[in-house]
C-alpha cells in the first residue's frame, strides 16, 4: 500500500496540514519541523504527487534556462556546463528542476521560450546572455513573466534583475597589468559585438590604454564567436601585420586556447614572443601550456546567484529588482611576461 501524508504526519508527530506545507516549503514551518517531516519521508520512502501539487497551487515547479545559441555550439565552451551547474544546485536545493533550451538558432529558441511561457512549462526563465535588442528579453518584459538575466541589461535604466560581473573593471585590471609589464602593442579579441559582455570589456581595454596615453589601434580590435575556432582566425590576421601585437587581451578562455595552438603553428612562442591574457578561468586554462593569466569571473557562483535570485521572485511576488555582482579575481600564471626591446 503506497504511503500517504497522514502516514508521514504520525511518523513525524504533525498534523497533515504540516506535511503539506513542508512539501510546499511554507517559509512559516520551523526549521526544526521541516527537518523532522522530510526525516520521517525518506525513512518511509514518500513521494509527493508534484504533478498534483502543482497543478493546486498553480506551478510547475520548473526553471527554463535559454543559451545564446543552440545547445550544441553553447556547450562547446565549458562556460555553460559550469554555469548550469551552479544553477542545477540552487534548483535541486529547493525543489525545483530545470527546462533547458536547445533551439538550433535565434527563431527557434524565441519559438520554444514563447512555448514554455504560453504553455505554463515553467514559473521563470533564466537568460545566460545579454544582447542588444534581443526579441526573447523584449517578450518576457512585454509579457511580464519572470526572468533573470546573467550578464548587464543593455539599457541601463532598464528594471531588470541580472547577476553578473564588473567586466569593465575586470578588463581594465588587465589591461594594465599588460601595461605595466612594458606592452603598449595590446590588442583585443572579444565576442560579437551585439553582446553587453563584450562592449563591457572592451570598453575596460580602451580605458586603460587611453589612461596610458597609449593611441587606439581599431586594426588590433577583433570580434568573433566565443570559440576555439575564432581564436586560430585572430591570430592569423593580427600577425600579417607588419607591426603586431606583443600583447592579447582575449574576452574567452576557448578563444585564448586557439589563440595559443595557432601560435604554435606560426612558430611564435607565449610569452616569450607574445604575451596572452584571458577571462573565464575555466579548468582547461590551468592546465594549458603556458597556463593561462586569466580573470576568474566565479561562474558557479553566477549560477548559484541567478537561481536565487530568480527563486526568490518566485516565492515573492513583490520581490525589488535586484542587480548582484560577483566578485572577479585575477589568476596570475605563465602566459605573460615583461617585454624586452
Amino acid at each position: 500500500m503506497a504511503v500517504t501524508i497522514k502516514d508521514v504526519a504520525k511518523k513525524a508527530n504533525v498534523a497533515p496540514s504540516t506535511v503539506s506545507r513542508v512539501i510546499s516549503d511554507n517559509p512559516r514551518i520551523s526549521d526544526a519541523t521541516k527537518k523532522r517531516v522530510r526525516k520521517a519521508m525518506e525513512e518511509l520512502g514518500y513521494h509527493p504527487n508534484v504533478n498534483a501539487r502543482n497543478l493546486a497551487i498553480r506551478s510547475t515547479q520548473a526553471i527554463g534556462v535559454i543559451m545564446p545559441s543552440s545547445a550544441e555550439t553553447s556547450l562547446q565552451n565549458p562556460f555553460f556546463p559550469e554555469v548550469l551547474r551552479g544553477i542545477g544546485s540552487m534548483a535541486l536545493e529547493t525543489g525545483y528542476s530545470l527546462y533547458v533550451s536547445t533551439g538550433g538558432d535565434d527563431t527557434q529558441s524565441f519559438e520554444e521560450v514563447k512555448r514554455m511561457v504560453y504553455g505554463n512549462r515553467v514559473d521563470g526563465i533564466i537568460l545566460l546572455y545579454s544582447r542588444r535588442n534581443d526579441p526573447i528579453m523584449n517578450f518576457l518584459v512585454k509579457e511580464k513573466f519572470p526572468f533573470v538575466l546573467v550578464g548587464k541589461p543593455y539599457k541601463k535604466e532598464s528594471q531588470i534583475t541580472y547577476v553578473d560581473n564588473d567586466n569593465i573593471q575586470a578588463s581594465k585590471k588587465m589591461t594594465e597589468h599588460l601595461i605595466e609589464l612594458g606592452h603598449r602593442r595590446i590588442a583585443y579579441l572579444g565576442g560579437t559585438t551585439d553582446l553587453v559582455v563584450t562592449t563591457d570589456r572592451l570598453d575596460g581595454y580602451k580605458q586603460a590604454l587611453s589612461a596610458a596615453n597609449i593611441p587606439i589601434n581599431e586594426k588590433f580590435i577583433i570580434h568573433d564567436e566565443f570559440l576555439r575556432s575564432s581564436g586560430r582566425k585572430a591570430v592569423e590576421k593580427l600577425f600579417s601585420f607588419s607591426e603586431p601585437p606583443t600583447a592579447i587581451l582575449v574576452a574567452d578562455d576557448m578563444m585564448s586556447l586557439g589563440v595559443i595552438n595557432m601560435l604554435e603553428e606560426l612558430g611564435i612562442e607565449c610569452p616569450e614572443d607574445v604575451s596572452i591574457t584571458s577571462f573565464n578561468n575555466l579548468y582547461l586554462s590551468e592546465i594549458t601550456r603556458p597556463s593561462l593569466t586569466t580573470v576568474d569571473i566565479n561562474i558557479y557562483s553566477l549560477g548559484i546567484q541567478s537561481a536565487k535570485s530568480l527563486i526568490e521572485r518566485l516565492k515573492a511576488k513583490d520581490e525589488p529588482v535586484k542587480r548582484v555582482i560577483v566578485p572577479f579575481e585575477i589568476k596570475y600564471r605563465n602566459s605573460t611576461r615583461a617585454l624586452t626591446e
